[in-house]
């Protein structure tokens, strides 16, 4: 059942962008239909193991975003981002916080519980939405360096606001110095770990490439492991260590570990949307209080909250008044709060259920309403990337692991002088290797008279001392 689960969910990836709805909604639709609720096929609501597979897989995101995050783009917008990941989640959970409390007639610790959990952008839906959208590098490099940061953020609150509930013993004091030891140990740690990896992947000669990318995912969880057990912030380490294995331009079969933990990730993003699609009991969720309260509280999200943080904590940065409005409706929100809302049903909270709803109808709205209109708004507000960067062919077409090979891709573009010629009529230098051609997105097999076309991509390798001109 879960291999027929996984195969679905990997095959409506190819319709998401057709019917303009974000994958993970889709992976959140199958594990409710085939739920007790729907055809009946699977019973799930074990709060602890969906809790458990949520940080597991928000382990493997976070690392693999990082692999993907380029530090030459980040760099510029991160104490932006920074601001946000950290004033900017408390400020929307502090606006969050005021509505819950009325329209759920909470208590006051209450309702800043449900904004805590609902005050982060998601590295999981961020990651996934942005990934193919032709948006300026600056806004995705914002976007995506404040949902990886972020995430720890609102653990911190969430489960300081419960041991606030829980007990009378936890301090402001002690809270306050609790999360500068999180933030600052965690990422601390990650750039440690994260940089012995590194040296590990280049310098340890594994007997098989394959174990290079299982390498490093084991290092993901060494990190996350070894942070947690210095009451840090294991999530932040993870993304940290991430960022510096790959920005490593020497790194070993890196485009074979990115390629790897690209796939690794996508299952994780599957098993945890569907694991968690099927925790949720749709008669509780749609029910009329349910949806008109987490509507309510959607939109406060969307137009109040979201804007006040991001308009008033970047007040004085270089962000004009459109890359403002982007910046507040882009910030999708996803798995975290979800796996968050099961902290206080583990703590066995009164109102637990009610939050778990509420946030679940939030994360559904938020992430189907702003997650399918972020190209749309883009375009309006004139911050789509003119210039289309095409996708990258990452192919691993000879290994080149530790080997002493250049690889280089030749667009043929329209006024190209091969155009007319055939394969047998290119001069190259003796030592070059025609390893791939490729037209639209797929490897595609030339014979040696047929005409050269416009739009199609080369890709040779050369032994890295010889001069391309």
């Amino acid at each position: 059942m879960f291999a027929l689960l996984l195969i679905i969910s990997v095959v409506i990836t190819k319709f998401s962008s057709r019917l303009g709805v974000p994958t993970l909604v889709l992976f959140i639709l199958v594990g409710m239909i085939t739920g007790s609720d729907g055809l009946d096929i699977i019973y799930f609501d074990n709060a602890g193991v969906a809790q458990l597979i949520g940080v597991f897989a928000l382990v493997i995101i976070l690392f693999e975003g990082g692999l993907q995050t380029k530090w030459r783009d980040v760099k510029p917008v991160a104490p932006a981002a920074g601001i946000l990941a950290t004033v900017g989640v408390l400020t929307t959970s502090a606006v969050v916080a005021v509505a819950a409390k009325y329209i759920l007639d909470f208590t006051w610790l209450e309702g800043f519980l449900v904004g805590s959990i609902i005050g982060s952008t998601d590295a999981a839906a961020v990651f996934s939405v942005l990934k193919d959208k032709n948006i300026k590098i600056k806004m995705k490099s914002t976007l995506e360096a404040e949902s990886g940061s972020n995430d720890p953020m609102a653990m911190f609150l969430t489960i300081s606001v419960i041991q606030l509930l829980t007990t009378d013993q936890t301090g402001i004091i002690n809270l306050i110095g609790s999360f500068f030891w999180q933030m600052g140990i965690g990422l601390l740690f990650g750039l440690l770990i994260g940089g012995v990896g590194r040296l590990a992947m280049n310098y340890i000669n594994l007997d098989s490439s394959g174990l290079y990318p299982l390498f490093a995912i084991a290092f993901s969880f060494l990190t996350y492991g070894i942070t947690s057990l210095f009451d840090a912030s294991g999530l932040l380490a993870v993304y940290a260590a991430g960022i510096m294995m790959g920005n490593s331009e020497d790194l070993t079969y890196r485009y074979s570990v990115v390629s790897f933990s690209e796939g690794f990730a996508w299952m994780a993003q599957i098993i945890m949307f569907v694991i968690l699609g099927l925790f949720v009991f749709p008669h509780n969720l749609f029910t009329v209080s349910n949806i008109l309260n987490g509507l309510f509280i959607s939109l406060i999200l969307m137009f109040v909250a979201r804007p006040i943080a991001v308009f008033t904590n970047l007040i004085y940065s270089r962000y004009n008044i459109k890359e403002k409005i982007f910046l507040s409706w882009a910030g999708l929100r996803g798995a975290v709060p979800i796996v968050l809302a099961i902290f206080p049903m583990l703590a066995d909270l009164e109102n637990s259920q009610i939050i778990f709803n509420i946030v679940f109808f939030v994360v559904l709205t938020s992430t189907l309403v702003q997650g399918s209109t972020i190209t749309y708004a883009a375009e309006k507000l004139g911050l789509e990337d003119q210039q289309k960067t095409r996708p990258m062919h990452s192919l691993e077409l000879i290994s080149i692991g530790k080997a002493n090979v250049e690889m280089v891709e030749y667009h043929v573009s329209q006024h190209n002088t091969i155009i007319g010629q055939s394969l047998e009529d290119l001069v190259l230098p003796d030592s070059a290797l025609i390893n791939a051609i490729i037209r639209e997105g797929n490897v595609i097999t030339l014979k040696d008279k047929q005409l050269l076309k416009v739009r199609i991509y080369f890709i040779f390798s050369f032994p890295a001392k010889v001069k391309i001109s």
